[in-house]
């Protein structure tokens, strides 16, 4: 059985930073795709960030791109997601998910972490 579990949400204010961690078990995914999403509500969800541990590739949406960095130990099988200069458009449930490389989509996903940025 996979489990991703985030921590590392809180109540912060603009221009304040934050570290998520996102701690996977089950197996070995020395070759899969780690990423951040996340969701605010009324909106849908979207993709933040993810690192490809087989070519050790990140990826950034254009909103956070320059504020957020993603990184990880596959060793640990944990990714970070280290977010800078936080704006309270940035407030939402942040999930981890993991993307097996034979598949286009995220098979697993952790339950949330709650990151509210207040102005």
């Amino acid at each position: 059985q996979v489990q991703l579990v985030e921590s590392g949400g809180g109540l912060v204010q603009a221009g304040d930073s934050l570290r998520l961690s996102c701690a996977a078990s089950g197996r070995t995914f020395s070759s899969y795709t780690m990423g951040w999403f996340r969701q605010a509500p009324g909106k849908e969800r979207e993709f933040v960030a993810a690192i490809n541990w087989s070519d050790g590739r990140t990826y950034y949406a254009d909103s956070v791109k320059g504020r957020f960095t993603v990184s990880g130990e596959n060793a640990k099988n944990t990714v970070y997601l280290q977010m800078n200069r936080l704006k309270p458009e940035d407030t939402a449930v942040y999930y981890c998910a993991i993307r097996p490389p034979w598949q286009n989509e995220y098979a697993y996903w952790g339950q949330g972490t709650q990151v509210t940025v207040s102005s």
